[in-house]
Protein backbone atom coordinates (compact mmCIF):
# COMPACT_ATOMS: atom_id res chain seq x y z
CA UNK A 1 0.00 0.00 0.00
CA UNK A 2 1.23 3.45 -0.80
CA UNK A 3 2.11 5.32 2.46
CA UNK A 4 3.69 8.05 1.16
CA UNK A 5 1.61 10.67 -1.25
CA UNK A 6 4.37 13.30 -1.58
CA UNK A 7 5.72 13.37 -4.77
CA UNK A 8 7.38 16.50 -5.84
CA UNK A 9 5.74 18.23 -8.00
CA UNK A 10 8.75 18.93 -10.30
CA UNK A 11 9.35 14.89 -10.37
CA UNK A 12 5.79 14.29 -10.94
CA UNK A 13 6.03 16.82 -14.24
CA UNK A 14 8.96 15.28 -15.51
CA UNK A 15 7.58 11.85 -15.42
CA UNK A 16 4.40 13.23 -17.17
CA UNK A 17 6.16 15.50 -19.78
CA UNK A 18 8.45 12.04 -20.70
CA UNK A 19 5.83 9.70 -20.33
CA UNK A 20 3.39 11.61 -22.97
CA UNK A 21 7.02 12.15 -25.09
CA UNK A 22 6.34 8.33 -25.96
CA UNK A 23 2.69 7.91 -25.71
CA UNK A 24 -0.25 8.67 -27.91
CA UNK A 25 -3.92 7.55 -28.03
CA UNK A 26 -6.32 6.16 -30.70
CA UNK A 27 -8.27 9.50 -30.89
CA UNK A 28 -4.85 11.70 -31.66
CA UNK A 29 -4.10 8.53 -33.98
CA UNK A 30 -7.83 8.72 -35.74
CA UNK A 31 -7.27 12.59 -36.35
CA UNK A 32 -3.10 11.82 -37.69
CA UNK A 33 -4.55 9.37 -39.68
CA UNK A 34 -7.48 10.92 -41.13
CA UNK A 35 -5.36 14.21 -41.80
CA UNK A 36 -3.91 12.50 -44.76
CA UNK A 37 -0.36 13.30 -43.40
CA UNK A 38 0.43 11.95 -40.39
CA UNK A 39 3.86 12.20 -39.85
CA UNK A 40 4.12 8.41 -38.92
CA UNK A 41 3.41 4.73 -39.54
CA UNK A 42 1.38 2.94 -37.63
CA UNK A 43 2.24 -0.36 -36.45
CA UNK A 44 0.44 -3.56 -35.35
CA UNK A 45 2.60 -6.26 -33.28
CA UNK A 46 0.16 -8.24 -32.59
CA UNK A 47 0.28 -11.66 -34.45
CA UNK A 48 -1.32 -12.95 -37.66
CA UNK A 49 -4.72 -14.42 -36.09
CA UNK A 50 -5.19 -11.18 -34.51
CA UNK A 51 -4.63 -8.79 -37.63
CA UNK A 52 -6.93 -10.94 -39.23
CA UNK A 53 -9.83 -10.96 -37.22
CA UNK A 54 -9.94 -6.88 -37.18
CA UNK A 55 -7.07 -3.53 -37.28
CA UNK A 56 -6.77 -0.11 -37.69
CA UNK A 57 -6.82 0.52 -41.79
CA UNK A 58 -3.53 1.74 -42.97
CA UNK A 59 -2.16 -0.13 -40.39
CA UNK A 60 1.91 -1.98 -41.46
CA UNK A 61 1.60 -5.36 -39.85
CA UNK A 62 5.00 -6.38 -37.77
CA UNK A 63 4.65 -9.03 -35.01
CA UNK A 64 6.51 -7.86 -32.20
CA UNK A 65 8.43 -11.13 -32.12
CA UNK A 66 9.67 -10.32 -35.82
CA UNK A 67 10.63 -6.77 -35.38
CA UNK A 68 14.48 -7.49 -35.19
CA UNK A 69 14.29 -9.68 -37.89
CA UNK A 70 12.32 -7.47 -40.24
CA UNK A 71 11.95 -4.11 -39.00
CA UNK A 72 15.14 -2.80 -41.17
CA UNK A 73 13.96 -3.89 -44.71
CA UNK A 74 9.99 -3.33 -44.32
CA UNK A 75 10.35 0.32 -42.24
CA UNK A 76 11.48 3.92 -43.02
CA UNK A 77 13.56 4.47 -40.23
CA UNK A 78 13.11 8.84 -41.20
CA UNK A 79 9.49 7.97 -40.44
CA UNK A 80 8.52 7.96 -36.99
CA UNK A 81 6.31 4.81 -36.04
CA UNK A 82 3.16 4.58 -33.64
CA UNK A 83 3.16 1.19 -32.52
CA UNK A 84 -0.02 -0.66 -30.85
CA UNK A 85 -1.25 -4.16 -29.95
CA UNK A 86 -4.00 -5.59 -27.98
CA UNK A 87 -5.15 -4.04 -24.70
CA UNK A 88 -4.02 -1.84 -21.75
CA UNK A 89 -3.85 -5.25 -20.06
CA UNK A 90 -1.36 -5.80 -22.78
CA UNK A 91 2.35 -5.36 -22.98
CA UNK A 92 2.99 -5.86 -26.28
CA UNK A 93 3.25 -2.41 -27.95
CA UNK A 94 5.62 -1.63 -25.02
CA UNK A 95 7.99 -4.77 -26.18
CA UNK A 96 7.38 -3.60 -29.47
CA UNK A 97 8.33 0.04 -29.34
CA UNK A 98 11.39 -0.97 -26.99
CA UNK A 99 12.52 -3.23 -29.96
CA UNK A 100 11.92 -0.25 -32.57
CA UNK A 101 13.53 1.94 -30.55
CA UNK A 102 16.95 -0.29 -29.95
CA UNK A 103 17.25 -0.33 -33.53
CA UNK A 104 17.32 3.21 -34.03
CA UNK A 105 13.88 3.97 -34.46
CA UNK A 106 11.79 6.76 -33.36
CA UNK A 107 8.74 5.21 -31.82
CA UNK A 108 5.74 6.26 -29.93
CA UNK A 109 3.13 3.17 -28.20
CA UNK A 110 -0.72 4.09 -28.61
CA UNK A 111 -1.84 3.65 -25.08
CA UNK A 112 -5.24 1.54 -24.88
CA UNK A 113 -4.60 -0.63 -27.89
CA UNK A 114 -6.74 -1.95 -30.67
CA UNK A 115 -9.01 -2.79 -28.08
CA UNK A 116 -9.13 0.79 -27.03
CA UNK A 117 -9.22 1.85 -30.91
CA UNK A 118 -12.38 -0.17 -31.70
CA UNK A 119 -14.41 0.51 -28.46
CA UNK A 120 -13.77 4.22 -29.41
CA UNK A 121 -15.85 3.44 -32.22
CA UNK A 122 -13.22 3.82 -34.84
CA UNK A 123 -12.96 1.77 -38.30
CA UNK A 124 -11.65 -1.39 -38.29
CA UNK A 125 -10.71 -3.52 -41.34
CA UNK A 126 -10.91 -6.84 -42.19
CA UNK A 127 -10.90 -9.03 -45.44
CA UNK A 128 -14.37 -8.22 -45.26
CA UNK A 129 -13.85 -4.55 -46.09
CA UNK A 130 -14.04 -2.11 -43.48
CA UNK A 131 -16.75 -1.79 -40.60
CA UNK A 132 -17.47 1.05 -38.00
CA UNK A 133 -18.93 -0.31 -35.14
CA UNK A 134 -21.17 2.24 -32.23
CA UNK A 135 -18.95 3.53 -29.57
CA UNK A 136 -18.86 2.10 -26.61
CA UNK A 137 -20.17 4.39 -23.77
CA UNK A 138 -17.90 3.58 -21.48
CA UNK A 139 -14.83 4.55 -23.43
CA UNK A 140 -16.18 7.02 -25.69
CA UNK A 141 -18.94 8.43 -23.38
CA UNK A 142 -21.37 11.08 -25.39
CA UNK A 143 -19.72 13.87 -23.25
CA UNK A 144 -16.39 14.70 -23.99
CA UNK A 145 -13.50 13.97 -21.13
CA UNK A 146 -12.12 17.70 -22.57
CA UNK A 147 -8.87 16.44 -22.35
Amino acid sequence: MITDWSTAPDDAATFFARRLAVETDPTDVAAALDSGDPGFVLLDSRSREAWDRGHVPGAVHLPGREIAARAEAELDRSVPVVAYCWSPACNGATRAALALSLLGFRVREMIGGFEYWAREGLPVETADGVRTAPADPLVAPAVSCGC
